[in-house]
């Protein structure tokens, strides 16, 4: 007895569990298909074809749409695509070749190249803290209007020190999921608001933003390119991760 792949209803179409599953497997052996494919072509061969990146949506747009700009100008026969969300992404199920990761990496069967490291930083307008005054301290925080960028609040804490120990609870007086948005909230004097290191240097470097309570700051949060073992030898990745390994680090560390 075959088992259904789909349920169907008045308004829309959607796998089932049995579905969801064989979907997951038939990803799985055509990425294998395409890496033996691949592997034949051997080590030398030249990029070509298609090449799916995802990447957070500020990150990519910075660091990541250079690298694939470069690659694009130097290989006439290579497509990419580059997927921008502040999501993480299932590599195998959304067929991404090689996804940013800017999170301490959990055990999985994934391979991973570091490429530096950001630090959380908590900021606010210059307009906002003539306002409402600069904390001095954490427990201060709890008197300030408070902006929560979801993917680095899920806790609804903020964690502070390189042991992570200090915390602040949120009560946030605005929570947004779009790093831009966070931004405009805080030069808008909205509040304050924490936000990795690349994504408001420029802001602090050029006055707009001031970054709050520096020698509290937790640990750096490591960067890193992850992909399947399969891809491990696919022209198309190996020259990405070149070109993003000779181009990133040096920005990141200029950045701090």
């Amino acid at each position: 007895m075959r088992a259904p792949l789909f349920r169907r209803t008045t308004r829309a179409v959607t796998l089932t569990q049995e579905g969801a599953f064989y979907l997951e497997r038939a990803r799985a052996a055509l990425a294998e298909l395409d890496a033996a494919a691949l592997a034949l072509s051997g080590e030398d061969a030249t990029p070509q074809g298609s090449l799916i990146i995802s990447a957070p949506v500020v990150f990519g747009r910075m660091h990541i749409l250079p690298v694939v700009n470069a690659l694009l100008a130097r290989h006439r026969a290579l497509n990419a695509q580059l997927v921008l969300t502040d999501r993480v992404v299932r590599l195998v199920d959304e067929g991404i070749d090689v996804a940013v990761r800017i999170a301490d990496l959990a055990d999985s069967a994934l391979h991973a190249v570091r490429l530096g490291q950001v630090h959380r930083v908590l900021v606010a307008s210059p307009d906002y803290l003539a306002r409402r005054g600069t904390p001095t301290r954490l427990t201060e925080l709890y008197d300030h209007c408070l902006i929560a960028f979801d993917t680095f609040s899920a806790n609804d804490e903020w964690r502070f020190g390189v042991t992570e120990k200090a915390s602040v609870k949120l009560s946030p007086r605005l929570r947004v999921n779009s790093v831009d948005a966070t931004i405009d909230s805080l030069l808008g004097g909205v509040g304050i608001g924490r936000l990795l290191s690349y994504q408001v240097a420029d802001l602090i470097a050029a006055g707009k933003l001031v970054e709050l309570l520096p020698d509290q700051a937790p640990l750096p949060v490591p960067i890193h390119l992850v992909f399947q073992a399969n891809r491990q030898r696919s022209p198309n990745v190996r020259a990405f991760i070149n070109e993003a390994k000779a181009r990133i680090p040096p920005l990141l560390e200029a950045r701090g």
